[in-house]
């Protein structure tokens, strides 16, 4: 189900409800942390444990789709759940569209929110696979000369040796040389991969 270094941030201005979410997590085998605001919750944004955050949307000081933002700002990429009230619902859907993975109108059963627990964390593993990757492939980018830079460019923007060469000034050959350390050093092992990695390398 979870890894257990999994942690779920809870953060709650509710003393009760901090402590009868971390029973419950710590029943179904989950490590919380607790918060008892957003700004807490931020004081340590250099320092959180993967996992995923849950948040109430209506807290003083700074609401649940204030955290959000200021999470986002932050860069820190943790999955979030908010927890709502009937009457917050809007707050709610417009903290899904600043990217939460999914609200919990109350009173929620325990069986609903360990699920949404599990959906948070499974999307969090999914980018930090792709960070991961972005990471290794800019490391990769990052060994290339700049002449194999210019290569790799022309490449992935669909020019032929020939077309490279008129671009860059050097002959088809030439660039054919380049190109052959290019997918050595990006470890591509066809021109599609090649391709792919550079779509990945935009979107970090």
């Amino acid at each position: 189900m979870n890894d257990a270094g999994d942690t779920v941030h809870v953060v709650d201005d509710d003393a009760a409800i901090r402590e009868s979410l971390s029973f419950l997590l710590d029943t179904a085998g989950l490590k919380a942390c607790l918060y008892e605001s957003g700004h807490a919750l931020l004081a340590r944004t250099g320092a959180l444990e993967p996992g995923c955050i849950i948040t109430d949307v209506r807290m003083p000081e700074m609401n649940g789709l204030e955290l959000v933002e200021r999470l986002k700002e932050s860069g820190v990429r943790l999955p979030v759940i908010v927890l709502t009230g009937h009457a917050d619902v809007a707050m709610a859907v417009e903290a899904m569209k600043a990217g939460v993975i999914e609200f919990l109108e109350k009173p929620f059963s325990d069986d609903a929110l360990l699920r949404a627990v599990d959906t948070a964390m499974a999307v969090g593993k999914q980018a930090q696979g792709r960070d991961a990757e972005r990471a290794e492939l800019q490391r990769r980018l990052a060994e290339l000369t700049a002449r194999e830079r210019e290569v790799f460019d022309a490449i992935v923007a669909g020019d032929s040796n020939k077309a490279a060469g008129l671009k860059l000034g050097i002959s088809p050959r030439t660039v054919e040389i380049y190109r052959a350390n290019v997918m050595t050093k990006m470890q591509a092992h066809s021109l599609s991969e090649l391709v792919r990695m550079a779509l990945a390398l935009e979107r970090a």
